[in-house]
Parts: structure tokens; C-alpha cells; sequence
């Protein structure tokens, strides 16, 4: 441990301790963190992120060389493409930090351009959203997910203690139901609103395996019919 010498000054050991504490703006660290997730939830969901394994492995400081310390949340949009159906699309925008309103709302679905090649649209807010801005995402004809910021600075998914999760295509769900004689209400149910259901889009109808392994018994399977 480095120690004060006679003159009262300190040696190498607070340059040391200096180096290791983030210098950066917390937002771009907020921004860096949301993003990152963000991404995750794209791929998880289906979709191609262009350079996704370059954005996964990207690093705090490399975001803050491409963006900034402050960044511009215009430059932060991702848009990515069906796997399955390489002309649909999601497009994820990210919003200012003002509250918003139903002018803002307007002002920032106005701007969203080949709608008719969107799946859906994801917004991360930074503030409140009032009742009139929900009306027109209410309206609007394609479906618009919201999710705070702050919802998004760890990937609840990734936990090393969390089961794994995969969603059923409706082939794999029907002969779920036909191999155990039952309809698909007589699975245990998870809301629409629910986090884990959030995450993946998932809607009325559709099922989500949820595998636990680990502990003392082997893996666990079972089944969660959305509602």
C-alpha cells in the first residue's frame, strides 16, 4: 500500500485508485448499458442486428469514442430484420429526456419512415409519458412498445440463477397440447405485462418454455401460456 511521505504528498498509489474510478458522464454510461440490452432483446427476439457480436463485446470506453460522453439519443436508433422474414423490421428509438406529451409523441412517431415494413416499433423513454401521448401510440397502426430506461440497464435474462427461456412456434405449441390432451388455458399463465414477457414481445396466446437446471435435481421444464 502506497503511504504519504514527509512532505505530505502521496505517491503512485491515489493515481492508481484515480484510474479505476469512471471519469465519464453518467448518461452516456446509462445510455451504454440500455443500449447494450436493447440489442440482446433484438436477437433474442428473432431479429439480425447488424455487427451484433461487435456490439455485445463493445466496451464502456468504445462506446463513448463512437458516441460521446454526451450522447445525441437520434444516433442511438437500431433498426434490425426479421430472421425468419428478412423484409420486416424493428426499429428501437431512443427518446429525449424531456416528458412526453401528445406533441411530442406526434413529433416522434411523424419522423419513422417505410412503416409498412415494420413489425413494430420499441421506444426507451427517459421521463414520464402522460395519458395523451399513450392515446396516439394507442392509434397508431403499428404495434409500439415502451420501455423505460431505467428497465433496461441489466438484462434480466442473463442471470447465472434465472431458468432459460424459449418461445414455442405455434407448430411446437399444438403438439405441446396434443401430447398432453389439454388447451392451451390449462397452462400455467404468465401476463402480457409481465417482465419476462416484455422482454421476448411476446402476446396473447403465445407459450414460453422455462428450463431450470442447476442445484441439486436435474433440469426442470415447464410451461407458461401468456394471457
Amino acid at each position: 500500500m502506497e503511504m504519504e511521505d514527509n512532505t505530505g504528498e502521496f505517491d503512485g498509489g491515489a493515481e492508481c485508485i484515480a484510474s479505476m474510478v469512471d471519469s465519464g458522464s453518467v448518461e452516456s454510461r446509462r445510455y451504454y448499458m440500455a443500449r447494450g440490452t436493447l440489442v440482446e432483446m433484438l436477437r433474442d427476439r428473432g431479429y439480425v442486428v447488424p455487427n451484433v457480436e461487435a456490439e455485445v463485446r463493445r466496451s464502456l470506453p468504445e462506446f463513448r469514442s463512437i458516441f460521446g460522453d454526451k450522447p445525441d439519443p437520434e444516433r442511438l436508433r437500431l433498426v434490425a430484420c426479421r430472421a425468419s422474414a428478412p423484409s420486416r423490421k424493428i426499429l428501437a428509438i431512443f427518446c429525449e429526456t424531456v416528458e412526453i406529451r401528445k406533441k411530442n409523441m406526434v413529433g416522434i412517431l411523424s419522423q419513422i419512415m417505410n412503416k409498412e415494413q415494420l413489425d413494430r416499433v420499441i421506444l426507451v423513454l427517459q421521463s414520464k409519458m402522460n395519458s395523451h401521448a399513450q392515446k396516439v401510440l394507442d392509434e397508431y397502426p403499428i404495434k409500439v412498445e415502451t420501455f423505460q430506461i431505467t428497465g433496461l440497464l441489466v438484462n434480466i435474462t442473463t442471470h447465472f440463477l434465472g431458468p432459460k427461456y424459449m418461445i414455442l412456434t405455434p407448430m411446437e405449441k399444438d403438439k405441446l397440447l396434443k401430447k398432453y390432451s389439454i388447451k392451451d388455458k390449462q397452462l400455467p399463465k404468465m401476463t402480457e405485462n409481465d417482465a419476462i414477457a416484455r422482454y421476448y414481445g411476446l402476446e396473447k396466446g403465445q407459450v414460453l418454455m422455462v428450463i431450470y437446471s442447476g442445484g441439486l435435481t436435474d433440469s426442470v421444464v415447464t410451461y407458461r401460456c401468456i394471457q
